[in-house]
């Protein structure tokens, strides 16, 4: 009760207010204007907002007042849905890049800790989140594996989910991929959809290519939204039936340049921005969200609306509902912008307190989060040989797996089998190289074998313990003998990248935390990024981020089609399908 009458006191011009920013252009994202105001803020909450030229209001006192010369004052940036694994990042030192670009709050789905470490890998990413100057939420993994064509360290049922709904961090269940279990009414699937409901927390989606009556049964289940539209007239269908359209610009698929004329044409209520995968290079060079608010605003968007996609809606969505906006009652995560055209960040508060100013943290993070205790040594592959990769064929053709640039989805191509004394090799000269998945949690040699074409690689192998969404070893290669030395590699690491070239390992990029994170500060490990990718060009690789695209190679809910430990898989089917029929 005091803290709300002295909430009310300030308001009202009664009792100073801790911080008063003055003379601020506003970016009120609530009306879509822009005018000049005083803000007043307590504790970590804005009380008041005065429009300058309005005399009626009364005139605030404060204990603190800054001038901000008529500088921007707009509401700071939340990424709606994004992985902490794919920055290959800990969490604190994530917080270090994008806090100063203005991002202060992020949706985290811990879909790949969750599918290396089970429940105690989101309970890792949770308590990862504590004591930093950004606000991380959770969204449950709701499909642990994938689906059923991939193998993970466990499978995640309803009940292992519901002991962690009630967690204040924990928004709703994240992305429901397995949309073949959601159409067939899975008890499994509708458990975790229904407990997530019953709690009023939301259910986000993930729905390639789904249209029509399916769409619809999609939707009627009590999904809420979908990451994966690739074009307006998806993102068209899915805006219609009420679905929140969250507009993709990752480091992989690149979605925004297509779907933002819907925006410029509908200006639908229900759309924001997410990254859902963007690895540190493309953070330190590019940005993050705050990157996709000056990529729409040159596309033409009115600056008031792009920062809306990037704060207010994305809060409405989860039900954050004081957060997202400059208004009294909201909380203080506030960004000064020299610009508001190339929305350029001079300085951001969070929770009321400057945090971050001129592209640099200025608070201090005292610890790395939850550390790296019981989350590391977790690549186990047993004894692999070159006869595991052995694929007996004949002449005619193959199914071969398509690479997209720019694109996690991939293209189902017939070639005719590259054959050496009755065996199906790779053949670099016509850009088909031998594609391997290990299962790398339990040392089950379980072995997936395949054909990729698209890299360009002319000799070696380039391998990764980072492999969507189970996460087992997956390699692409010229040779076996060098796919075999990668997988001994990436074994020996304890999981990240590697380049072998005849028996050499020229690249590395350790990620010991699960295979998928490193503990080093965010420029060390872009070093090392832009090493192995240097070394990949010189061996002929087209691809700018070859380690990014091999990454998504196993995914089995992307279409067309991929490779997971248990074989190739048609996702247009959704079945398991022969190398050569």
């Amino acid at each position: 009760m005091d803290e709300l009458r002295r909430r009310i006191q300030v308001a009202r011009g009664a009792e100073p207010a801790d911080l008063l920013l003055r003379n601020a252009q506003l970016v009120n994202v609530c009306s879509g204007e822009y005018y000049r105001a005083d803000v007043a803020i307590v504790d970590d909450i804005v009380i008041s907002v005065m429009p300058q030229q309005d005399g009626s209001f009364p005139t605030l006192t404060a204990r603190e007042v800054r001038d901000l010369g008529g500088r921007w004052l707009a509401p700071a940036l939340i990424d709606g849905h994004m992985h902490i694994e794919s920055t290959m990042l800990t969490l604190a030192e994530f917080a270090r890049q994008v806090v100063p670009r203005g991002v202060t709050s992020v949706i985290l789905d811990p879909h790949e800790f969750a599918n290396v470490l089970g429940l105690d890998g989101i309970r890792y990413v949770l308590e990862s989140g504590r004591d930093l100057p950004l606000t991380s939420y959770v969204m449950l993994s709701s499909c642990v594996p994938a689906s059923s064509f991939e193998s993970p360290y466990r499978t995640l049922l309803a009940e292992d989910l519901l002991q962690l709904l009630a967690e204040e961090q924990v928004l709703g269940l994240a992305e429901m991929m397995n949309v073949p279990g959601v159409l067939a009414a899975d008890p499994q699937v509708l458990a975790k959809i229904k407990a997530t409901r019953q709690q009023r927390l939301v259910v986000d989606g993930h729905a390639p290519g789904v249209a029509g009556h399916d769409l619809n049964a999609y939707a009627a289940a009590g999904i809420q939204s979908d990451h994966e539209c690739t074009t307006a007239e998806e993102a068209r269908q899915r805006i219609r039936l009420g679905l929140w359209l969250m507009i993709r610009e990752g480091s992989a698929a690149q979605n925004l340049d297509a779907l933002l004329p819907l925006v410029r044409e509908l200006h639908p209520p229900r759309v924001f921005f997410v990254t859902d995968d963007r690895d540190p290079l493309d953070i330190m060079t590019r940005g993050h969200i705050d990157s996709m608010v000056r990529r729409a605003i040159e596309l033409g968007l009115e600056p008031v609306e792009a920062i809306r996609l990037a704060s207010y809606n994305t809060a409405q969505y989860f039900g954050l509902l004081n957060r997202g906006a400059i208004a009294p009652g909201y909380v203080a995560d506030l960004l000064v912008l020299d610009d508001l055209q190339t929305f350029k960040v001079a300085e951001v508060y969070k929770d009321g307190v400057l945090v971050a100013q001129h592209g640099q943290l200025t608070a201090e993070i005292l610890q790395d989060g939850a550390g790296t205790a019981g989350v590391t040594g977790t690549i186990h592959i047993g004894t692999i040989t070159e006869a595991d990769l052995r694929i007996v064929g004949r002449p005619g053709p193959v199914e071969v797996i398509g690479i997209e640039p720019g694109q996690i989805i991939t293209t189902h191509l017939r070639e005719e089998a590259p054959l050496r004394a009755g065996e199906i090799v790779a053949d670099p000269a016509r850009d088909l190289l031998k594609l391997v998945v290990i299962e790398r949690h339990h040392a089950s040699g379980k072995v997936g074998l395949g054909l990729v074409k698209g890299f360009g690689l002319r000799k070696g192998a380039i391998a990764s313990s980072v492999a969507h969404d189970a996460h087992n070893i997956v390699i692409a290669g010229a040779s076996d003998s060098d796919i075999v030395q990668a997988a001994y590699a990436l074994e020996e690491m304890g999981g990240g990248f590697v380049c072998v070239v005849d028996g050499q390992v020229r690249a590395r990029v350790p990620l010991p935390i699960a295979g998928l994170v490193s503990p080093l500060p965010a420029a060390e490990v872009v070093q090392q990024l832009r090493a192995l990718d240097a070394v990949a060009a010189e061996l002929g690789c087209s691809l700018e981020h070859p380690c990014m695209t091999l990454s998504f190679l196993s995914l089995s809910v992307i279409p067309s089609l991929k490779l997971t430990d248990q074989g190739l898989i048609d996702v247009e089917t959704f079945t398991r399908i022969p190398l050569q029929r």
